[in-house]
């Protein structure tokens, strides 16, 4: 494996490269054209400036996250023709850049939803939360004014202001589009951009839905075991395949995360690693990555990473906020650098038990 951090790049991280650089084990970075808009192609030369930055810090772009999917492309709107060959546009200059993963997500509206982006933890840390009571007394509008109040003046992924200035029209798009309508939507997608894929060796990493069940009546389709296999059945290329995070599927405590993984063998390319505690039926918090933490076992995730042969990048994920560290939400240096030194130890343990 590649122990990564994500890096959201210049003007819009508090965390720089040569300060991922001094974190032991972390040799890339995953990264976006932050700026860009969800249908843009992405330029030439934006591209390779990045990954210059990158690795003239003596790192390595190891993947893009995200190339954001138009809601044309997800609702199946007659546009989304041109919007899929913008996206095939921004991936020949991805495979001409010489990167070879995505990660991306087929989240309507809302890529995550928290209800809390700072409660307080017994140990004076600070955390994101979710509480479904909460979501259950207040509509779209609240939530997204609620989020924007806690983002610390950070533009949030998956909450860009330009997006969300349309949160009535986007609902409007969405209207008739149930599950079925999106996984196929998600399988015209797909089909259309495997050829580039194979072509430049792109691997296609969909990220599960955060949280996983239907928020504001949406549609949900990557949740467990179950839709996750009928997902990457959907089209049988290998190209396709699977961010495996474990705060996203562990929102559920009824999915088996270490089975989720070795089920989805040879499809996993990504892998977003961060535990969270369940207080009650949907309400948790993020913690800290140690096992005893929180509610998922850590070890026995990465165990069963390690016994697929998984050889992808993997990421600490969101992080508490420590030390008094103001970051964006979730992304602050400190916690998840603690974070990578429990994962490199895991998979040292792990990697010399096994021989």
């Amino acid at each position: 494996m590649q122990m990564t951090m994500r890096w959201f790049g210049p003007g819009y991280d508090s965390v720089t490269l040569e300060q991922i650089r001094q974190i032991p084990g972390v040799t890339g970075v995953i990264t976006t054209l932050y700026g860009t808009l969800p249908g843009e192609v992405w330029e030439k030369d934006a591209i390779l400036g990045i990954k210059k930055e990158i690795e003239d810090a003596g790192l390595s772009l190891a993947g893009i996250e995200s190339v954001n999917i138009h809601d044309a492309i997800k609702t199946g709107a007659p546009e989304r023709e041109q919007y899929i060959d913008n996206y095939i546009a921004t991936l020949e200059r991805l495979g001409e850049a010489d990167i070879h993963l995505v990660c991306y997500n087929f989240m309507p509206v809302f890529d995550w939803t928290r209800t809390d982006l700072a409660k307080k933890r017994a140990d004076g840390s600070t955390t994101m939360a979710y509480d479904q009571k909460i979501i259950d007394t207040i509509d779209p509008d609240a939530m997204t004014n609620s989020i924007n109040a806690q983002s610390r003046g950070y533009v949030l992924a998956g909450w860009e202001p330009e997006r969300l200035g349309r949160l009535k029209e986007l609902f409007a798009m969405y209207k008739g589009i149930d599950g079925e309508k999106l996984l196929g939507n998600l399988k015209y997608f797909i089909e259309r951009i495997m050829p580039v894929c194979d072509k430049y060796n792109i691997n296609m990493a969909i990220h599960p839905d955060d949280p996983a069940w239907s928020v504001f009546d949406l549609p949900r389709i990557v949740t467990d075991k179950e839709k996750l296999l009928r997902l990457v059945g959907l089209v049988d290329n290998v190209h396709h395949g699977v961010t495996l995070c474990t705060g996203s599927l562990g929102t559920n405590p009824n999915n088996d995360i270490p089975g989720i993984i070795r089920a989805l063998k040879g499809r996993i390319h990504f892998a977003h690693i961060r535990n969270l505690r369940h207080n009650g039926p949907g309400d948790f918090e993020e913690s800290a990555h140690l096992s005893s933490d929180g509610s998922l076992d850590i070890f026995a995730i990465v165990k069963a990473l390690y016994d697929i042969g998984f050889d992808g990048p993997i990421r600490p994920d969101h992080g508490r906020a420590i030390w008094g560290e103001v970051s964006m939400p979730g992304y602050g240096l400190y916690d998840r650098a603690l974070g990578v030194t429990y994962l490199n130890g895991l998979w040292e343990a792990i990697d010399k038990l096994s021989r």
